[in-house]
C-alpha cells in the first residue's frame, strides 16, 4: 500500500507541475471574522498549482497572526503586509502585483468570500481551450441567492466588445465581482495600475477595459460564494450612493468606444435621468454634506457639474410619485424617520 500511495502522490505531483499556474491574492484589512474560511476554501481546491499571497492592510484585529499560521503550514502560502494603510482599490492594485511572474492566471478572492473546490479547475479549463479569452467569469452564490447569470447556456466563450456592448445598452451584468472572476496575469502585467483608484467600482470598470481586445468566458456553475460586511467596499459605495454614478462613469470613459454616437447619446440620457432620481431619494433622505460632496467632485472630473436645477425636478417628480402610493411612503417614513432621528440627536450633542 505505501508503494501504491507513493506512486499516486508522485502522479499527483507531476500533473499539478504540468497545469498553469494561477496565482490567488486576497487583500484583508480586519478580516479575522472570515479568513480562516477563505483560506480553506483555497487549499480545497481540487486544482492543485497555485500559489497565494495574503495582503494585509495594517489590519488591527488578527488578521496577521491568522495570515502567519497558514504561511508557516504550506509553502504555496505567503503573506504581503503593507507598509501603510492604503485605500481599497489601491489594496487591490498592491495585492494584484503580487503576482508570481510565472503565473498564466490570476484570482482574486476576498477574505469574506470562498471559493468553491471545482472552482480554480473549471475556470481555467475555459481558460485553456480558448486563448482568445481573458477574462472568465462564473455564477456565485450570494447569501442565499444565485447572481451573475444572464448570458444563455451553454455558451462558455462570448466576444468582449459585444458582451460590453450590451451591458453598457442595459443587457445582464454578468461581470460579477473580483472573486467571481479568473485573469489571464499578462492583462494585470502590462497594466501600471489594474484597477482605477479613483472609482470605488474600479472591478466594474476594468472589464470594459479589457474586454476591447479579447474574449469573456463563462463558466455555468456556481463556482464562489460572497456575503456581505461592514467596512467591505460594497457597504462603502452604499452608503455613498456612488453605483448609479460609477455606471455613469464608465458609460462616459468607454461609452464610444462600445457604441454608437446615436447609442451613446440616448443612453447617456437616460442613465443620467437614472443618476438624478437615485440622488433624489437621497436629498429626501437628508443624506449630509459627505454624500453630496463626492458626488459633486465626481461629477466635475467628468466635466458634468452637479445641475441643481435637474436635481429639484428630481426631487419634485420624486415628491410626487411618492404622494401617489400613499403606503409605500409611509412605509418609507417608518424606515428613515428613526435614522435622521438618531443623526440629529447626535448632532444636537456634539452641539453642546
Amino acid at each position: 500500500m505505501d508503494c501504491e500511495r507513493f506512486a499516486r502522490i508522485s502522479k499527483q505531483r507531476m500533473e499539478a507541475q504540468e497545469q498553469p499556474l494561477v496565482s490567488i491574492v486576497t487583500p484583508i484589512y480586519n478580516g479575522e471574522e472570515y479568513l480562516r474560511q477563505c483560506i480553506e476554501s483555497v487549499l480545497a481546491q481540487t486544482y492543485e498549482n497555485w500559489d497565494y499571497v495574503l495582503v494585509n492592510n495594517c489590519s488591527t484585529d488578527r488578521t496577521l497572526d491568522i495570515a502567519q499560521e497558514y504561511a508557516a503550514r504550506d509553502a504555496r502560502i505567503r503573506v504581503h503586509s503593507n507598509e501603510r494603510f492604503a485605500p481599497i482599490i489601491e489594496n487591490h492594485n498592491i495585492a494584484v502585483r503580487q503576482i508570481s511572474p510565472q503565473s498564466k492566471y490570476c484570482k482574486v478572492v476576498f477574505a469574506d468570500d470562498l471559493l468553491f473546490p471545482q472552482c480554480l479547475k473549471e475556470m481555467v479549463k475555459i481558460a485553456e481551450e480558448h486563448p482568445s479569452v481573458g477574462i472568465i467569469g462564473a455564477y456565485a452564490l450570494n447569501g442565499e441567492e444565485v447572481v451573475w447569470d444572464g448570458l444563455p447556456y451553454p455558451s462558455t466563450v462570448v466576444s468582449g466588445r459585444e458582451l460590453c456592448r450590451n451591458t453598457l445598452l442595459g443587457g445582464p451584468y454578468v461581470f460579477g465581482t473580483p472573486t467571481s472572476l479568473l485573469i489571464r496575469s499578462d492583462l494585470i502585467r502590462t497594466r501600471s495600475s489594474f484597477y482605477n483608484e479613483s472609482n470605488l467600482h474600479a472591478d466594474y470598470e476594468v472589464c470594459f477595459d479589457v474586454l476591447q481586445n479579447v474574449d469573456f468566458g463563462f463558466v455555468h456553475q456556481v463556482l464562489v460564494y460572497s456575503r456581505r460586511r461592514a467596512g467591505s467596499n460594497d457597504t462603502i459605495a452604499r452608503s455613498l450612493g456612488s453605483h448609479g454614478l460609477g455606471s455613469l462613469e464608465t458609460l462616459v470613459n468607454y461609452g464610444h468606444i462600445y457604441l454608437s454616437d446615436d447609442e451613446y447619446k440616448a443612453r447617456l440620457r437616460k442613465r443620467t435621468s437614472m443618476y438624478y432620481g437615485q440622488l433624489a431619494k437621497n436629498f429626501l433622505r437628508l443624506q449630509g454634506e459627505g454624500f453630496w460632496e463626492y458626488h459633486r467632485t465626481k461629477l466635475a472630473k467628468l466635466g458634468m457639474p452637479l445641475s441643481r436645477a435637474r436635481l429639484t425636478g428630481a426631487v419634485l417628480r420624486e415628491i410626487l410619485e411618492s404622494l401617489s402610493r400613499p403606503l409605500q411612503a409611509v412605509d418609507g417614513v417608518l424606515h428613515w424617520w428613526p435614522r435622521m432621528f438618531s443623526r440629529s440627536h447626535k448632532t444636537q450633542r456634539g452641539s453642546d
